[in-house]
């Protein structure tokens, strides 16, 4: 997940220039792949169900249950809600808010950018709804 937002951060600054979020206004308009893949990545960070960082979330904090560690688990609590702080407003802007009118012959960056943000985007899905395969995997090298 963190992969695709650096990926859709390239994407963004090679389509249209822009390095900074209060930049972004509307762009989710003119760049409705890549900011759909920010969203899921970015929903990854903070831990919604449905993405594969929650299924990393969910049995770092098992272990920290398990293990009696309250720190961790605060820890881990405090992560996901400081990432929905940094994550959410960018989302927000970028569908709700009105783009510029200067802003609208924006495009997506091209293909060879959009296609592997829109793969790890994806595979994030994947994960999310199902991580048997992953957890199989896992189980297979620690036996």
């Amino acid at each position: 997940s963190k992969i695709t937002l650096f990926y859709c951060a390239g994407a963004i600054f090679v389509a249209t220039g822009k390095k900074y979020i209060s930049q972004l206004d509307g762009i989710g308009r003119s760049m409705p792949i890549t900011m759909t893949a920010f969203t899921i990545g970015a929903f990854s960070m903070i831990g919604v169900p449905g993405t594969a960082g929650f299924i990393s979330k969910w049995f770092l904090g098992l272990g920290a249950l398990d293990d009696h560690s309250l720190l961790l688990l605060v820890i881990i609590l405090t992560s996901s809600l400081l990432n929905a702080g940094y994550f959410l407003p960018i989302i927000y802007r970028a569908f709700f808010f009105k783009q510029k009118s200067e802003d609208r012959h924006l495009r997506e960056a091209p293909w060879f950018m959009v296609v592997p943000l829109s793969v790890t985007a994806l595979l994030t899905l994947f994960f999310g709804f199902f991580p048997q395969p992953f957890l199989w995997l896992i189980g297979e090298v620690l036996s």
